[in-house]
């Protein structure tokens, strides 16, 4: 690709903040949601990297006057269509809600999808609920571990963190791009709990849940077969209007000196449990 088309010689300053591609990189920044073209803010060189590697399409890419020498590295990666902005760094540093930023941010289309695909893999494994996890660590880490570990989906029920927070994208790192999600809050609200359990039970899969205390073991609960594993909030874990929906109750076995275990932590055993179960049964 030559220096023009794939070098910083194709870098456009902008010194305004009221350039409108700024102006959409930090609404969809601060407001943890797409943008009016459908698309989400990133931020930060792997992250960007990733979002490439799992062929989404970016419309535009932001660079800091500092960091400008990681265009020579991005750019060749992206094409021609694809706005390429360069940023004094103290504009760069008011869009980007990172306290240290790395200089290299974008908007990039997300794809989309429906509970039906998500039920359409049940097949590969456990579909992950989250009903009211708020914090986007702790949600990114559950969407790492569940690509890794052969989730079908997740559906991000109202109250939980959005996909499009910047925090989330950067803990799932890249998982977010390729997972099949849902989520249900907000004006982009794609299901509803409701709705889910009403299909789960239509097409029997079973719905599980956990506790910190009480339930079958994890290592005796039957997680081959299909099913829709729910993690509630942090702190008080799932409604008790859902948990009367569950068909069964697991506990994760640990020290009773420990009250509860970390959300992500959480999920991330009980769907190492459930891959190593499938894959011993040869489902």
């Amino acid at each position: 690709m030559s220096q023009s088309s794939g070098g910083i010689g194709r870098l456009r300053r902008i010194e305004g903040r009221h350039n409108a591609l700024v102006k959409q990189l930090r609404q969809a920044f601060s407001r943890a949601e797409l943008t009016v073209n459908g698309e989400c803010a990133i931020e930060g060189l792997r992250v960007v990297e990733e979002a490439i590697r799992s062929g989404l399409r970016l419309s535009a890419i932001f660079f800091s006057v500092s960091a400008q020498d990681r265009a020579q590295r991005l750019l060749p990666q992206i094409g021609s269509h694809v706005e390429t902005l360069l940023l004094p760094d103290r504009l760069f540093d008011s869009v980007t809600p990172s306290e240290s930023p790395q200089g290299v941010a974008a908007l990039v289309r997300v794809k989309s999808f429906s509970l039906d695909d998500i039920f359409e893999r049940q097949q590969i494994g456990p579909i992950v609920v989250l009903a009211g996890l708020q914090d986007p660590g702790n949600v990114g880490t559950i969407l790492r571990s569940a690509e890794a570990l052969g989730s079908a989906g997740v559906a991000l029920g109202e109250g939980t963190a959005s996909p499009y927070n910047w925090k989330l994208v950067r803990a799932s790192a890249g998982s977010v791009f390729r997972l099949p999600i849902v989520h249900g809050h907000g004006h982009e609200a794609t299901f509803k709990l409701e709705e889910l359990i009403e299909k789960a039970k239509a097409h029997r899969i079973r719905l599980v849940a956990t506790s910190s205390h009480k339930g079958t073991e994890l290592q005796q609960a039957d997680l081959r077969s299909a099913c829709g594993v729910f993690f509630g909030n942090e702190g008080s874990g799932l409604p008790r209007e859902l948990m009367s929906e569950m068909d069964e109750i697991i506990a994760i076995p640990h020290s009773p000196q420990v009250e509860s275990l970390n959300a992500g932590v959480a999920a991330s055993i009980v769907l190492y449990e459930a891959a190593r179960q499938r894959k011993a049964s040869g489902s």
